[in-house]
Formats: structure tokens, C-alpha cells, sequence
């Protein structure tokens, strides 16, 4: 157990108690320190990590049982040990209806203490474990999530399944809502690290000093509110994966300092001097070209390379074919059973509208459309009146040359626009095939995008 794991906090608001118990637990190899007021334990809780608390029943200003209970409302699970006499029986027990692990009474043993430390220590840690494992087994659950049998489904599981034991470096690729943390954690409950934390961090949700203290921790007194140090990311997901979503989005001063993590396979605490180790696989993820994030000075290409080492790509909902009513099906059962609905699947007609519709939103978008859908359905089967607005009148676009009516006919730019959309939809979004397909180089196909033809999401490399 680390030494973390061994500090104790002794409060008896009797001096003497609290020196001669500090001294035998030292002795026994615990870090065990004391205070004598039930107000300077919770102050010390607060600034402070302990892993284990032994009271007495009996103190000034507050009894042991409310003690207990502020304690373990700070720190759920934490265990508290009380040392009662013989006629406070009544009160230990109610002390362990509040949540106590266990009480010693007095006169008591040292050694007999020691036991029952070392007893709820084992049993706090064990407990922590089982959190762990119950995360981990759920994670796995949603690998379900991962549906689909289509050509780009099967090529991207096939890939994830040959990288997913290595130690190798993985970028995951794809439009926003197709799904990239779940793939992430595809790879994690696939891998060697199954049984270590998978810890996720969305680079574009914080400002830059935020983000760093995050991914690389704080020493005490780093900044205004560090009030205790606090190891990071990189740190917590030791033994496990750290997924840095939307890495894209990173600001190029923390670029800097990620690549010299990952290169070091060290960090250093924001207000720190001391270089730490860390033991954890990368995984990045972004909907972003980071190709052209290079070429335009927005994205560091040598972070690039050190973390492009095997790339995944998560299609488009929109060149799955039929996984979409897969999915759509996998959905339904879900929130039919949450709500104790008894829905069977989709109508004909209402599959014909969801093959039909583009999904910008990807996943995401066809998971709302269906949690609605669920809501609203009537009968047994969600029909085309239970579909969004937007989905139900949706008509697909053609190119429309030989008609005669001037209402249907398009403009150049429109004619270019759809088939440039058309194009990048046939090749799965690599714009450099489609480049070549269109006759355009890079830039070109770029400035074209840039002007109008943008996909309605984020296309991807």
C-alpha cells in the first residue's frame, strides 16, 4: 500500500491520547498524525488527503456521530474508526449507522488497532477496486454502441482490432457525433490497460491555464485557488489510456508543451520543478483536418507526426448504409426499455426516411431523433409522424439538368457545389482522393469548400 494510502488522522480532544496513539501508529508504519478539536479536523480534511480518520465518541463542541457524518459527506466511503468507552456502546453504534466502519473500546490493545486500521484499509481499497472494475464492465457494455456491418464499419473494426493490444499511439478521425470516444474506449477495454483507468479530456473545453493544470497538475500555492497539490491527468491514467479529445482545438503554447511530454514520457506540475513519470497509452481524437492545420501553422507538425502514428477513421453516418437502421433498432430497445415502452422497431415508412436523410449530426443526431421518436410514438412502431420535422420533410437533392421548368434548374455554382459534396460522399471525406477525382488540387478543392460547398459538419482528412 502507498504511503498515501497509510496517512491517518487521529482526534481525541485529550493531548496526551493523541500523542501516544500519533507515537505507536508511527511506530507500526503509519502516517498518523492528530489534532484535538472536531472544528480543526474538518479544516485539516479539507486541505489535506487522509485515507483513514480514528475518533473518539466524546468531545467538546461536537459529538463524535456528527463528526462522522461531515466527514463522510466530504469523503464518501472514507473509514472512520472510533475509540469509545464501555458506557458510549450506544453511541458508537449509532456512529456506525452513520456510516462508521468499525469501533475498538477503551481500555484497548495498540495492536488490536493496528489490526483494525490495517482491516479497514484493506477494506476501503478493495472496495475502490470494485468501483473500478464495475466502471470498466460498463464501458464494455457500450462497446454494443459500435454497431454496424457496412464496408467502412467492418475496415475500421478490423484496423482497431489489430492495434487495439499494442502501446502504439492511435489518432482517431471523424466527423463531430460519429462516435470517436466510444471507439477510444473500444481500444482501451481491447487492450493490455483494460484493468487501468480510461481517463478522457476534451482539449477544447477549457482555457489554456486551465487545460495545463488538468492534463499536468498543480503543486500547493501554484496559483490563487491551489489550495492542495494535485496530480493530473497524465498522472491518473497511469496503467490506463488518457483520451485527449478534440485535440485539434489545443492552443499552440500547450501544443508545445504536450509534444515535450510525449517525447519525454514525463510531466512537470504547473508551480513544480520535479520531472514525474508517467505510464499511460495516448489516444487523440478530432474532427478536424489536422493535415491542413499543419499546411495553414495552426497545428505543430512535429505534435502531428507523434501522434498520427495509426489513425482510425469513423465514417460518416451518412456512407453507412443500412447500419443506420441497425443502429436506429439498438436505440429504440434502448429508451423503449427505459421508459417501459412496448415499441417493436420502425415502419417502412419511416426506415425509407431515415436511409434517406443526410445526418449531418451523425450518431448523435440519430440518437435524439430516436429518443423523441420513442416519446411521441403512439403505437408499437415509430411511423414517419413521430420523426422530427426536418427528417419527415426532408427530400433528397438531384442534380436536376433535363427538365424544362426554369423552377428546377440550378446554377453553376449550385451544380459544382452538389457534386464537390457528392464526390467527397463517394470517398468516404478524403480530400486528397477527392481532389484527384475533381481535377483540383488541394488548395483548390479547399478555396471551393471554404466558399460554399462545406459539408454541413466538419470534414475530415
Amino acid at each position: 500500500m502507498s504511503h498515501m494510502g497509510r496517512r491517518i488522522l487521529i482526534i481525541d480532544d485529550d493531548e496526551t491520547m493523541c500523542e501516544v496513539l500519533t507515537a505507536e501508529l508511527r511506530r507500526r508504519q503509519f502516517d498518523a498524525t492528530s489534532v484535538t478539536s472536531p472544528q480543526d479536523a474538518l479544516a485539516r480534511f479539507e486541505r489535506e488527503d487522509f485515507a483513514l480518520v480514528v475518533t473518539d465518541v466524546n468531545m467538546a463542541g461536537m459529538s463524535g456521530v456528527v463528526l462522522c457524518e461531515q466527514l463522510l459527506a466530504r469523503r464518501e466511503g472514507i473509514p472512520v474508526i472510533f475509540v469509545t468507552a464501555h458506557a458510549d456502546m450506544d453511541t458508537a453504534i449509532a456512529a456506525i449507522r452513520a456510516g462508521a466502519y468499525d469501533f475498538v473500546t477503551k481500555p484497548f490493545d495498540m495492536d488490536e488497532l493496528a489490526l483494525t486500521i490495517e482491516r479497514a484499509l484493506r477494506h476501503a481499497a478493495l472496495r475502490e477496486e470494485v468501483k473500478r472494475l464495475r466502471k470498466a464492465v460498463n464501458g464494455a457494455e457500450r462497446l454494443e454502441d459500435i454497431l454496424g456491418t457496412s464496408p467502412e464499419m467492418l475496415k475500421m473494426r478490423d484496423l482497431l482490432a489489430r492495434v487495439a493490444d499494442s502501446e502504439t499511439t492511435v489518432l482517431i478521425t471523424g466527423e463531430s457525433g460519429t462516435g470517436k470516444e466510444l471507439v477510444a474506449k473500444a481500444l482501451h477495454a481491447k487492450s493490455g490497460r483494460k484493468a487501468g483507468p480510461f481517463v478522457a479530456i476534451n482539449c477544447a473545453a477549457m482555457p489554456e491555464h486551465l487545460l495545463e493544470s488538468e492534463l499536468f497538475g498543480h503543486t500547493k500555492g501554484a496559483f490563487t485557488d491551489a489550495r492542495m497539490a494535485r496530480p493530473g491527468l497524465f498522472i491518473k491514467a497511469s496503467g490506463g489510456t488518457l483520451f485527449l479529445d478534440e485535440i485539434g482545438e489545443m492552443p499552440p503554447g500547450m501544443q508545445a508543451k504536450l509534444l515535450r511530454a510525449l517525447q519525454e514520457r514525463t510531466v512537470r506540475a504547473v508551480g513544480g520543478d520535479q520531472e514525474q513519470p508517467f505510464d499511460a497509452r495516448i489516444i487523440a481524437a478530432t474532427n478536424r483536418d489536422l493535415e491542413r492545420e499543419v499546411e495553414e501553422k495552426r497545428f505543430r507538425e512535429d505534435l502531428f507526426y507523434r501522434i498520427n502514428v495509426v489513425r482510425i477513421h469513423v465514417p460518416p453516418l451518412s456512407a453507412r448504409g443500412g447500419d443506420i437502421l441497425a443502429i436506429a433498432q439498438h436505440f429504440i430497445e434502448r429508451f423503449a426499455a427505459q421508459s417501459r415502452r412496448p415499441l417493436l422497431g420502425l415502419t417502412s415508412a419511416a426506415a425509407e426516411k431515415l436511409l434517406a436523410y443526410p445526418w449531418p449530426g451523425n450518431v448523435r443526431e440519430l440518437q435524439n431523433c430516436v429518443e423523441r421518436a420513442v416519446a411521441l410514438a403512439q403505437f408499437d412502431q415509430i411511423g414517419v409522424e413521430d420523426l422530427p420535422e426536418k427528417i419527415k420533410d426532408y427530400k433528397a437533392a438531384h442534380l436536376s439538368v433535363e427538365s424544362n421548368d426554369p423552377t428546377e434548374l440550378l446554377s453553376m455554382d449550385e451544380v459544382e457545389r452538389r457534386y464537390i459534396l457528392k464526390v467527397l460522399e463517394a470517398v468516404g471525406g478524403n480530400k486528397t482522393l477527392a481532389a484527384q477525382v475533381l481535377g483540383f488540387d488541394r488548395r483548390t478543392l479547399y478555396r471551393k469548400l471554404d466558399r460554399g460547398a462545406r459539408p454541413t459538419t466538419s470534414p475530415h482528412g
